[in-house]
């Protein structure tokens, strides 16, 4: 390594420190220390349009028989701004979908900008998040993306908001690397040449597929159109981040984010006993309940979202039911599951469309190896809760937002 990386990388260590804060929720240790957590992202349905969803049976019965939180709040919107919440607890700046500026050494973070990207105004691809600065401000109501309004996206609960906040620009990937422990990235229909330069894909084809050169004799020929989005980098926050996408640490790298079926990928590391502490698990936009408007039938977006269970499609909500049991069902049958201390949480990341009066409240389930069962939580948590409870589950301090005072670790769903 050299004088100017150590340099860097120790002004990051010191600058990250200062965004760590003890707290009561923290040192109670309430949440017994964790071997292994399985985190399982579902897209885009608000708490009443999956609660006793007649298609998704699985879903709602492991809400019952595990515990599950009945007043739990994604932050903001989109798809893309949760997700960093969740393994980083801040958005980063980052308020829009938008790809990531792969590998750029010369881009301004907008952590360090103070200038947030947004659909509305439009804003230039991802700069790769890294060091330190201020995230932008979560509004109670939201007219700069998804909708301009009037009425507005509702964040939260369309009346709690989070004011901008000094922010280190890491993740809990960065923080379980740093104690010696591991993590991986599973997301399904990642193509066989891994997540470097993938924006979208759909298993094969990709942002990067020249399809004149490759496909020239078809008519009409086939074009970047005809790819169905399934694995989308937006949900694999992880990729946004310098550390990863340069990767000078193998433990902590691209190379950390696999697909479901490969021989490293999730169902056989699951078969293997070789799952790391900490899995985050993406399904493709068919299986997550997200829906792709080229996909068919089966896989179309809600034909009506207005925070109801009409309207929605059913094909959609039953596949994403299918698909948590699926991976529900081999994270049980293996090896890992059987010794210490473990953790199942399937959560989505926003009530997609979220319009008043509608909230961003969303289910989220935890399952685990041990204690108690059936707990239905009617305390108030968010994703920065989620966090903050795996963070001390595996012993580490909370990170930017998870820090905050409002955000309670959700001790009651993860109790012995």
């Amino acid at each position: 390594m050299t004088k100017k990386a150590i340099a860097l990388s120790l002004l990051a260590a010191a600058v990250a420190t200062a965004a760590y804060a003890d707290d009561d929720g923290f040192n109670a240790g309430s949440i017994p220390r964790l071997n292994h957590v399985f985190l399982i992202m579902m897209e885009n349905h608000g708490y009443g349009q999956i609660l006793n969803n007649p298609n998704a049976p699985f879903i709602n019965q492991m809400a019952k028989s595990a515990n599950s939180a009945t007043n739990y709040f994604a932050i903001g919107h989109p798809s893309l701004t949760n997700y960093l919440e969740v393994v980083g607890g801040s958005n980063f700046g980052v308020q829009t979908d938008n790809y990531p500026d792969w590998h750029s050494m010369s881009c301004t973070t907008n952590l360090v900008s103070k200038t947030p990207a947004t659909d509305n105004p439009a804003s230039p691809n991802i700069c790769p998040i890294w060091g330190f600065g201020t995230d932008a401000a979560t509004p109670a109501l939201d007219l700069t993306n998804e909708t301009q309004g009037p009425p507005g996206e509702v964040n939260i609960d369309g009346v709690q908001s989070f004011p901008a906040a000094q922010t280190a620009g890491e993740t809990i990937a960065d923080q379980l690397v740093a104690i010696g422990r591991s993590w991986k990235s599973y997301q399904e229909s990642l193509p066989p040449g891994g997540a470097n330069l993938v924006n979208y894909s759909d298993g094969f084809f990709t942002n990067n597929t020249d399809f004149s050169t490759i496909l020239p004799a078809l008519n009409p020929p086939l074009s970047q159109s005809d790819v169905v989005a399934l694995y989308a980098a937006k949900h694999n926050p992880f990729v946004y981040f310098r550390r990863v996408q340069e990767g000078h640490d193998p433990r902590n790298s691209l190379n950390n984010s696999v697909d479901f079926e490969s021989p490293n990928g999730l169902f056989a590391d699951l078969s293997s006993g070789n799952a790391p502490d900490f899995s985050f698990i993406a399904p493709n936009q068919c299986n997550d309940q997200h829906g792709r408007g080229n996909g068919g039938a089966f896989c179309n977006f809600d034909p009506t979202d207005n925070g109801t269970q009409a309207g929605l499609n059913p094909a959609l909500i039953l596949r994403g039911d299918v698909t948590v049991q699926r991976i529900v069902s081999a994270i049980k049958s293996s090896d890992t599951w059987r010794h210490g201390n473990n953790a199942i949480v399937v959560v989505w990341d926003e009530n997609d469309y979220s319009l008043k009066p509608n909230t961003n409240q969303v289910m989220l389930i935890v399952d685990t190896s041990y204690g108690v069962h059936g707990v239905q939580s009617t305390r108030r948590y968010t994703h920065f809760s989620l966090l903050k409870s795996i963070e001390a589950g595996f012993g580490l301090p909370c990170l930017n937002h998870a820090c905050d005072a409002g955000a309670a670790v959700m001790s009651d769903l993860f109790h012995r």
